[in-house]
């Protein structure tokens, strides 16, 4: 393995051995909680544009296998590991994490200590880095870093959404649209589960071009990156509210936000992990939730008299949920596809399936089942 570097644009230097593909990358530099579960993290079309570090000591110990990717391919900017294990031990495993990345061209460092980045980050905010193993200069390096594009007002959507629709599967009782940003493959699943027929449509689908395939509701998926940049789906969930039931995850609730007059702020280091509380605050209960955003949609921008909050967030205090008081809208800012509990989100799915069933109210000239 040869050296490399993580540099972050206030000029703190993390010095590594590299594991993966050589190369450098820039991207926003977070860290993930998670303690297992690194394939599922790197294949998140949602992680496009960041370098991710795993708080997790020992990564790598199960190898990686075809079977657990949420995507077409990974999608991190880069890797960061405290100690990446030499051994994939598992009988799943068809090669290893290090074989992964180098096939993939992600970098990866090994050998820094994660807990002072995490802890820099947790004090500094998340910020733009470079990690590198073809330039080993400081000064040049926080150069590269400081000029990097970030997140903010980028559409990062664009380069993990779908060309052209397809259909996930060929049969169920429901048709469902979802209208890709970076939809991962979990959430896919969960629908066909649910006797849905499912069709991917690209993120720049028009409203017309969604309705025209006669879905019986839309589903909004996560995805990466600064939501107010994406200007083409705002403007599309703007126009087909009221006119089907809408289920948004993550992005799709920053979207959603948005299309109802909502606003959106990014947050200091963002949430990522398997680990984070949300209260549901119709029933009381607390779920263990996986996380991946580093942008919220800001509660006192929503209007009281449409819009209830269902979900909030126990660290933080974070909005983490939303429904429409009228329409067969709701949204929430976690991954229920995910499953840490590994069951506790699983009602969000469930939800919204009630909503695609025969009628109980009129709206927009169509009838509902129960919310």
């Amino acid at each position: 393995m040869t050296e490399a570097r993580l540099v972050l644009e206030d000029g703190t230097i993390f010095r590594g051995r590299s594991f993966g593909a050589a190369g450098e990358k820039c991207g926003e530099v977070v860290f993930n909680t998670s303690m297992s579960g690194y394939q599922e993290i790197i294949t998140d079309p949602s992680y496009k544009g960041q370098i991710v570090a795993m708080t997790y000591p020992l990564i790598g110990n199960y190898g990686v296998n075809k079977e657990d990717v949420e995507s077409c391919r990974p999608f991190v900017e880069g890797f960061v590991v405290k100690e990446y294990s030499k051994i994939a031990s598992n009988w799943r495993a068809e090669q290893s994490l290090g074989e992964y990345l180098a096939a993939n061209d992600i970098v990866g460092i090994e050998g820094i200590d994660t807990r002072a980045l995490t802890l820099h980050i947790r004090q500094a905010g998340a910020m733009k880095a470079v990690l590198s193993t073809v330039d080993l200069n400081h000064e040049s390096l926080i150069v590269k870093a400081r000029s990097s594009p970030g997140l903010e007002g980028v559409d990062l959507v664009k380069g993990v959404a779908c060309a052209k629709p397809y259909e996930w599967n060929k049969q169920g009782k429901y048709k469902v649209a979802v209208l890709d940003c970076g939809i991962k493959l979990n959430t896919l699943r969960a629908l066909e589960e649910r006797n849905c027929r499912v069709i991917v449509m690209p993120a720049d689908s028009s409203a017309a071009q969604i309705l025209a395939v006669k879905p019986d509701g839309l589903l909004l998926s996560n995805g990466p990156g600064d939501p107010a940049a994406v200007s083409y789906v705002i403007n599309t969930v703007k126009e087909l509210l009221g006119k089907l039931p809408i289920f948004g995850i993550c992005l799709g609730q920053q979207m959603l936000g948005l299309a109802m007059g909502g606003k959106t702020y990014k947050l200091k280091f963002g949430h990522h992990g398997g680990n984070h509380p949300v209260k549901d605050l119709k029933t009381g209960r607390v779920y263990i939730t996986v996380q991946n955003h580093g942008f919220c949609v800001d509660e006192s921008s929503l209007s009281k008299r449409d819009i209830e909050v269902t979900h909030i967030n126990l660290n933080d205090h974070t909005l983490e949920g939303i429904r429409h008081r009228r329409w067969p809208i709701f949204s929430v800012q976690f991954h229920p596809e995910a499953g840490p509990g590994p069951h506790d989100a699983n009602y969000l799915f469930d939800r919204f399936i009630g909503l695609l069933r025969p009628p109980k109210k009129k709206i927009g000239g169509k009838r509902y089942g129960k919310r």
